[in-house]
């Protein structure tokens, strides 16, 4: 006899629907599996024979055959288990015939025991979009997949409370849709920070239009500080953005069942010891995403950007420009979202001192091949670049609390909304990703700034790219003033930010 289980599988960050087919035939027992399984899918045999037995239930005689359908596309992982159950013994004739509407997610413990999986929130979304109504999943993957609104979602603990559910005996609960409490601990605060009002000024310009930032500066200035307070002056993150940017972190298995969505914009610090795969993503035969899609929506920060090795930075280069990243292998090729906020620091030379005290003991021969490590195409995708001195001991002994983040989030908040209204439902979510007709239409420069900007591409010796940079900065300067359009001191600030003249000749 042969069953149909509807269940859900994985496909980089997406889910799609697998239909699990289960046989029952004669012939000398046997128990495969077909449909391109990777290993962990095949030894889906020896969980769901174990289970079946330890929960009371007799496992088939027979020649058994599953196919996981579409059976052209590699299917990995253990979430699989619990619908080859539901087949097998609904073949076998003790479970009835599940209905059409419903799906099965989950991983089996050799008792039976039903455990979570990774990626439930993209694949719940593939169900929604699949007509699936009613989904059986692990109780801990449960709040996860209700973010997937308009289906019943089932938790299920063990295989015998599955059972009794389908035969009738004892419905199960359905889970209730998971909504956000309150938010647990503070984020690091602007109020801690002394002095450094340049730099302050900088990252709100940059958390107002999701522009690029690279912070240079002597040991102990304050980069890494500054840097992680970026995120407590960002927006929040919208539902849209929410769920998004927790796919990729489902998928890697990153949340929890007390924790399913991401309510604050994530802040990734790769160590500079990462690799280009570990980066971008890859993988074979599954290929995942990497930390630039992990940033997604939130900000990449590279602490001592130098000691990256230069196949890491100059793999961020076409993310930063499309906001996404393509990885292509021979098991295929997949497409991870990666719009994210780079942010950078680093060290005016090796020992850190160079044009900041004496002690700096670095011939002009190696600072430059220091800093030359930096590519001039990556530099010139990077939209602002600040001086982080260090403080003085009058500033840190004397100084007041600075201003905290709450009203600078205010300030952002009110750029980002009328960045909002500019762009329309459609169109960029901020000025750093405004394209060319955006660009045209809301970057207008009178005569005074018309003759600003021809002085500096002639004397800084702009790129195209670095000319519509220094554009949308200023029109994030402009947002931030209430200004209708650019004024000559927005472009002035603008200009004084690009990443030119800084580097040692």
């Amino acid at each position: 006899m042969m069953m149909q289980v509807r269940s859900l599988g994985l496909r980089g960050v997406e889910g799609y629907q697998v239909l699990c087919e289960c046989d029952l035939s004669g012939g000398l027992p046997n128990f495969d599996i077909v449909g391109l399984p990777d290993t962990a899918v095949k030894e889906a045999r020896d969980r769901v024979r174990s289970a079946v037995k330890n929960c009371g239930f007799q496992f088939p005689v027979s020649r058994i055959t599953v196919n996981l359908a579409p059976a052209d596309r590699k299917k990995g992982g253990t979430m699989y288990d619990l619908p080859i159950l539901v087949g097998i013994l609904s073949a076998g004739g003790q479970l009835p015939r599940p209905e059409e509407d419903c799906a099965f997610v989950g991983e089996l413990s050799l008792s039976g025991a039903v455990r979570s999986v990774p990626g439930m929130l993209p694949m719940a979304l593939a169900a929604q979009k699949a007509g699936i109504r009613r989904l059986f999943v692990p109780a801990d993957s449960a709040p996860e997949a209700t973010l997937a609104k308009g289906m019943v979602v089932y938790p299920v603990e063990n295989v015998e409370q599955l059972v009794a559910h389908l035969k009738g005996e004892e419905l199960l609960p359905a889970a209730e849709a998971w909504s956000p409490g309150v938010e647990e601990g503070t984020e690091p605060d602007f109020a801690e920070v002394k002095g450094q009002e340049n730099v302050k000024r900088c990252l709100e310009i940059a958390a107002a239009g999701g522009h690029n930032v690279l912070m240079i500066g002597p040991p102990g200035s304050g980069k890494s500080m500054l840097a992680k307070r970026l995120p407590s002056i960002l927006p929040r993150l919208s539902e849209k953005e929410a769920l998004e940017a927790t796919v990729v972190h489902s998928v890697l298995g990153f949340t929890t069942k007390e924790q399913p969505l991401l309510t604050r914009r994530p802040f990734r610090s790769p160590h500079h010891t990462v690799s280009a795969m570990g980066m971008a993503g890859g993988g074979n035969p599954i290929i995942r995403p990497g930390e630039i899609s992990l940033a997604h929506h939130g900000v990449l920060f590279l602490d001592e950007l130098p000691e990256f090795h230069k196949d890491v930075l100059e793999v961020m280069r076409q993310p930063m420009e499309e906001g996404k990243v393509q990885i292509t292998r021979a098991a295929g090729s997949e497409s991870f979202p990666a719009r994210f906020m780079l942010v950078c620091a680093m060290n005016p030379c090796k020992c850190g001192w160079y044009g900041y005290s004496d002690r700096c003991r670095c011939n002009p021969k190696d600072v430059e091949k220091y800093q030359h490590k930096i590519s001039g195409p990556l530099l010139d995708r990077i939209d602002l670049v600040v001086d982080v001195p260090p403080p003085d001991f009058d500033t840190l002994a004397d100084k007041p609390a600075g201003e905290p983040s709450a009203v600078i989030r205010a300030r952002v908040d009110e750029a980002r909304s009328v960045q909002g209204e500019r762009f329309g439902p459609g169109g960029a979510p901020c000025n750093a990703q405004m394209g060319r007709g955006e660009l045209e239409s809301f970057c207008q420069l009178d005569e005074t700034g018309q003759a600003m900007m021809k002085g500096a591409f002639e004397r800084m010796g702009l790129t195209a790219r670095g000319y519509d940079r220094i554009l949308r900065v200023a029109r994030t300067i402009a947002d931030l003033d209430g200004s209708e359009n650019i004024q000559p001191q927005h472009l002035a600030e603008a200009l004084q930010y690009r990443a030119t003249g800084w580097m040692a000749k």
